[in-house]
């Protein structure tokens, strides 16, 4: 889909390449990532090189570093993306907003700071 967008598409405001990553590219980075998120070091930076050269494709950022360059389009990193649905599922599940038969067992001191969702090791 990268490379549709770069035979396409000869220069790209910013505006334009984060609609078209979102919607084409993104979509193929993160498929069944409930089922397969990678923990390896090396499959996360395969991902994420994938994003770094879509970044390169907009002209007025190409110069900038790759996470300067993710702030300038405002996108976050897959692998923030990542975890931040992980949290996301957890919050889910802890709070019942789904009907499983999953179960935890939560921390039942009285005596800790917080909230009573702590979950035991």
């Amino acid at each position: 889909m990268l490379g549709l967008i770069k035979r396409n598409f000869v220069y790209l405001t910013e505006e334009t390449f984060v609609t078209l990553y979102k919607s084409l590219v993104r979509c193929h980075l993160e498929y069944a990532n409930s089922v397969w998120n990678p923990h390896r070091q090396g499959l996360i930076k395969d991902l994420e090189t994938v994003q770094m050269r879509a970044t390169k494709l907009v002209l007025t950022v190409k110069h900038l570093t790759y996470k300067e360059r993710l702030v300038q389009l405002k996108l976050p990193t897959l692998k923030y993306r990542h975890l931040r649905g992980d949290m996301i599922e957890v919050f889910n599940i802890l709070t019942d907003k789904y009907d499983t038969n999953v179960t935890f067992s939560f921390h039942q001191d009285c005596r800790t700071r917080g909230h009573n969702l702590k979950l035991v090791n």
